[in-house]
């Protein structure tokens, strides 16, 4: 790529021109600000002199760049201040005068016993949209309290929904859902507190809780009949509770099919030759009624698909116009056609002579391409290019 055509590239970029103080940590905070950088803003990752916990995890003898760091850090500028000193907390005041935003995963109290606070900030920098991610909102009794991925998966109900659908013994998802999906929402609502500033010209302090964030999520599904006042029925949506759900049985695997809506359900009942009259049984008979039996829909169509091979499966249900996958491994997944020919994948050698196999950013838009503008950085890689403008030093 020319330097002209990466100059108009980076100038379009819908983020170009927003700097982001990123002074979180682990997971949910920077996969929020790593979505931030990959939409073009210049994300200043602020560590402490032992860097970012997170670096040392799976990463190989020598290097301080981990597997699950490097995913969640590329596109960011590494910068190293110890914010227990006087020094480390001047030098980043000075960096928030010339952000836009800043984000942070510590406890609010802490940040306000560092002198960091929200009014602290804003007094440096009224327009600062100043984003905290944290465990509990600041209104209820656990607000001092901290929390880690498998913590709020307990404490939200996940862990219990996922004994209750297999075989009754509490679990965690095996991946950081509930850091990754709070550090999804709160990417949006950053990017919407930067909207609001542009048009109004005001910061704000804005908290981002876990536990109230998946709670609403599990609820959006599991309130079910208590969403109504009196009560049409108990917790929980049946399809999603059933032991048995999962991907469908064959008799060299497993595949995944869509059967939702009637006209699924009578397209299936042709495919394997049974008659579509759906009144012949009442558990099965509507959308409604197989929601509420959907232990005994599963369990029907689990029974007619383990006689056959996964590939039989995919191409009469493609046939009948169904959605049917097979159901894929990591190993699998990782040599994935599609994923191949969208370039999901990208390997790189970094400007140290490291060979990495990065994760490109998603999305596609009309006039601008995402893309790598910096490798996963180093400890302090960027500390003097950053702060020798301001007149500070690190640490």
């Amino acid at each position: 790529m020319s330097a002209g055509v990466a100059t108009a590239q980076a100038s379009a970029a819908p983020l170009a021109g927003v700097r982001v103080i990123d002074l979180t940590a682990i997971v949910m905070g920077p996969l929020a600000t790593q979505v931030l950088a990959d939409l073009g803003a210049d994300v200043i990752k602020i560590e402490p002199p032992d860097g970012d916990v997170l670096r040392k995890v799976g990463a190989p003898a020598g290097s301080d760049r981990g597997p699950l760091f490097l995913h969640l850090n590329r596109n960011k500028r590494s910068v190293v201040l110890d914010l227990k000193t006087e020094a480390g907390r001047a030098a980043l005041k000075a960096l928030v005068t010339t952000a836009d935003v800043m984000v942070h995963s510590m406890r609010p109290q802490a940040m306000a016993r560092l002198g960091l606070g929200h009014a602290a900030m804003a007094a440096v920098n009224p327009r600062l949209v100043y984003a905290g991610l944290f465990g509990f909102g600041q209104r209820g009794p656990y607000a001092e309290d901290g929390a880690f991925d498998d913590l709020i998966q307990a404490i939200s109900g996940l862990a219990e929904l996922m004994g209750a659908s297999t075989d009754g013994r509490p679990r965690y998802v095996p991946a950081n859902l509930a850091d990754r999906t709070v550090g999804l929402y709160a990417f949006g609502l950053i990017s919407a507190a930067l909207f609001r500033r542009e048009r109004t010209g005001l910061g704000c302090e804005l908290g981002v809780p876990m536990f109230e964030t998946m709670a609403g999520l599990l609820f959006g599904d599991h309130l079910f009949g208590e969403s109504f006042r009196p009560a049409q029925g108990g917790l929980g949506y049946p399809r999603l509770l059933v032991r048995d759900r999962g991907p469908l049985p064959t008799s060299d695997g497993h595949i995944c099919c869509m059967i939702y809506t009637d006209a699924q359900w009578r397209a299936f009942l042709r495919v394997v030759g049974h008659d579509d009259d759906l009144s012949r049984d009442p558990r099965l008979a509507d959308m409604a009624t197989r929601t509420q039996n959907s232990d005994a829909l599963f369990s029907f169509i689990a029974g007619i698909t383990r006689r056959e091979p996964t590939a039989h499966w995919l191409t009469v249900l493609r046939a009948a116009g169904l959605t049917a996958v097979a159901m894929a491994s990591l190993s699998g997944l990782r040599d994935d056609p599609h994923l191949a020919a969208t370039g999901f994948f990208e390997d790189v050698d970094a400007p140290d002579g490291e060979a990495l196999r990065l994760i490109r950013p998603p999305g596609d838009w009309s006039h601008w391409t995402p893309g790598l503008r910096h490798a996963p950085p180093h400890l302090g890689e960027h500390t003097a290019e950053v702060l020798a403008p301001l007149g500070q030093a690190g640490p």
